[in-house]
């Protein structure tokens, strides 16, 4: 299943994802150096907070979330966000941002030492908590997508995959403690065909991340 779905999804040369749906969001701008793509940020959101399937995250990163809509709202007024990819529960994939484009995912935020990791990363919002489990579906999908991603940008690997947590530690909590970082690289060797290897599975083991973020906070 995992093979069969990376077939069918690469990225373009104008750096959209073939398979994905496109909603183009306003919240982007460019990067400061279009080929420095070398981070992979793995989000958690749900909007209101712990409903899924709502439409409201789409809404959101296209700035026509109605405000008043839920009381949860109230925080997002005048937020601009957005993210590269979001991935449903039952596994859509919908596409806001070009790869090559500066999404607003990841707020105040350092990696290694380099500040601002929106300017060199990709950004995928996983629906779903903190505390509740990802779904089967979804870790295929981010499997086959980090495949594509790993395939087309030659600065990425396996080890440059982060959770926000870890790039905002002071802010930031998700994907949570219920992400499970050894079955995304257990799927990744998977779907490429092999037989996983314990330095590719000590490079994404033991994750850390805690309760759920503030979706008001992405950018």
């Amino acid at each position: 299943m995992c093979f069969h779905i990376r077939t069918m999804l690469h990225v373009t040369d104008d750096h959209w994802l073939v398979g994905a749906r496109r909603i183009e969001s306003p919240n982007a701008g460019p990067r400061p150096d279009p080929d420095d793509i070398s981070l992979v940020v793995v989000h958690g959101i749900s909007l209101p907070p712990g409903e899924f399937g709502t439409g409201c995250v789409e809404a959101l990163f296209s700035n026509t979330l109605a405000i008043d809509a839920h009381p949860a709202f109230a925080d997002l007024d005048g937020v601009r966000v957005s993210a590269h990819l979001l991935i449903s529960r039952r596994g859509r994939l919908t596409q806001f941002v070009a790869f090559d484009r500066r999404a607003w995912h990841a707020g105040e935020s350092s990696y290694r030492g380099r500040q601002g990791c929106n300017d060199f990363s990709v950004g995928i919002e996983l629906e779903g908590t903190d505390s509740m489990p990802y779904t089967k579906t979804q870790y295929v999908r981010l499997a086959a997508v980090v495949g594509a991603l790993l395939a087309r940008y030659p600065r990425l690997s396996v080890s440059s995959l982060v959770g926000h947590a870890e790039i905002a530690p002071d802010r930031k909590t998700d994907p949570g403690p219920s992400f499970d970082w050894r079955r995304l690289v257990l799927g990744l060797s998977t779907c490429e065909g092999q037989a996983p290897r314990a330095p590719r599975l000590r490079a994404l083991d033991l994750r850390g991340a805690s309760p759920s973020r503030s979706p008001a906070e992405g950018s």
